[in-house]
């Protein structure tokens, strides 16, 4: 692998002894991630459901490494939203950021939404999590990621921090800063990285995350918590960065990350370099199943005035649309803030904020729409739906060819009740279709399909 002579050179006098072990780590494949989403189903019930050969992630418990050849995105669970692929270093910031049940979290740098499913499934349906992108464009596999994991308690916007401080500074209890960074960790599984590394994008990317950092400051409540990482090895992006926050933010103080699979933080490779730096963490891809990350840990003690508002809402008129299906279709009732935009109904979580001047890409929960006088359900509102709460409820095994046939979008046959029906393997949902005479016509969300 051809990497730039200059990082090379650093990492070389940096890691000493152990460049060596990394050096011979960088030409050896990489690494890829599976996380079980258990807001849907326990890791042992998954485990037993799928005897894939997995290998356990140490900094996270519903992680595990695997090889590529597994090929586990085509298999019709990982559709039902039963688990997510992701590089098992960057399973670490959302698995190490404290939460208390009923907090207001906030994932700053959040594309693809990695990051915010994780945070969403440790929430558990409780508290508010705000996820948020810079880049329109990037959000959009964030809902896509949010919605076909099944979460119901998640607002996504697209914002500047420093927008988002404006609006909702003090607001949160926990906040996760994953930076945009100059990506050295991550080379080894995506060359084209290090094709466009040089100097003047170190410089970039630290001037970027000065500018995020600060403005994550003004939205995190006294007492709360802040997580920053990045995926590189850059001291000046990494401890030397922490320094500086700490120098110009004195409220804050790093905290323990309580997690013995890290290496400590290098104090030493920043000019004057705090003591308490090495309470950051680094993951290593010459001691771990990953790329690298790093990992900091910070707790605010210092006076900041909330700037949220609470929402002015209407019920809307399409809530009594849903209310008459949700009686014939469902076991149970949804409740929350309601809010219609564009002819779609969106429940969202009660701690909701005015979300006024923001621009918003999914306010909470996406129910579904009025189609020519009758009420749609969502694709979304089948992903955040148990099987047993549909009153009609059709489950088939994997093995069972009609599952394909079904994310591909064809109809299919299918002995039910005439009407909307929650079609699911193995027991999770996948999506609507209307049974009729024998046949299941399918509503499958056709960018979602199987190609």
């Amino acid at each position: 692998m051809a990497l730039p002579v200059v990082f090379l050179e650093e990492m070389k006098e940096r890691l000493g002894e152990e460049w060596t072990a990394y050096e011979a780590a960088l030409n050896e494949k990489p690494w890829y991630g599976l996380r079980v989403n258990t807001a849907k189903v326990e890791v042992e019930a998954f485990l037993a459901l799928r005897k894939l050969p997995l290998f356990p992630v140490d900094w996270c418990k519903e992680g595990f490494s695997f090889d590529a050849a597994l090929r586990p995105a085509k298999h019709p669970h990982y559709h039902a939203g039963l688990y997510y692929l992701q590089e098992p270093s960057a399973m670490s910031p959302a698995a190490l950021l404290p939460l208390e049940t009923g907090d207001k979290v906030l994932d700053l740098c959040a594309a693809p939404g990695g990051k915010t499913t994780q945070l969403a499934a440790r929430m558990k349906g409780n508290g508010i999590l705000f996820s948020n992108d810079i880049s329109a464009g990037r959000t959009k596999a964030v809902v896509k990621n949010v919605e076909q994991l099944g979460f119901r308690n998640v607002i996504i916007t697209s914002e500047t921090p420093k927008k988002l401080a404006e609006k909702l500074g003090g607001f949160f209890d926990k906040i996760l800063v994953d930076a945009p960074c100059s990506g050295e960790g991550m080379f080894r599984k995506e060359p084209d990285v290090a094709k466009s590394w040089n100097e003047e994008m170190r410089i970039f990317c630290e001037n970027s995350q000065r500018e995020i950092l600060t403005e994550a400051a003004k939205l995190l409540k006294d007492g709360g918590m802040l997580l920053y990482s990045t995926c590189t090895f850059s001291p000046a992006e990494d401890e030397g960065m922490i320094q500086w926050f700490l120098d110009t933010h004195p409220e804050f103080s790093l905290r323990p990350l309580g997690c013995d699979a890290l290496s400590p933080g290098r104090p030493d490779w920043v000019e004057d370099g705090r003591a308490e730096l090495s309470l950051c963490g680094r993951l290593w891809p010459h001691k771990h199943h990953g790329e690298g990350h790093f990992l900091a840990l910070l707790e605010k003690r210092g006076k900041t005035e909330e700037t949220a508002l609470p929402p002015s809402l209407r019920l809307p008129k399409t809530l009594a649309d849903y209310r008459q299906w949700e009686a014939e279709n469902l076991t149970v009732q949804l409740d929350g803030l309601w809010m219609e935009v564009d002819g779609n109904l969106y429940c969202m979580p009660e701690e909701t904020p005015s979300l006024a001047g923001l621009r918003v890409m999914r306010s909470g929960l996406l129910v579904g729409s009025v189609e020519k006088g009758r009420f749609a359900p969502s694709q979304a509102l089948a992903m955040a739906l148990r099987m047993a709460e549909a009153k009609e409820a059709i489950s088939l095994p994997a093995e069972d060819e009609r599952v394909v046939r079904y994310l591909k979008g064809e109809t299919i046959q299918l002995e039910g009740e005439n009407g909307w029906c929650l079609f699911g393997v193995d027991g999770f949902p996948l999506g609507w279709g209307k049974m009729q005479n024998g046949r299941l016509k399918n509503k499958y969300a056709k960018g979602w399909r199987m190609e």
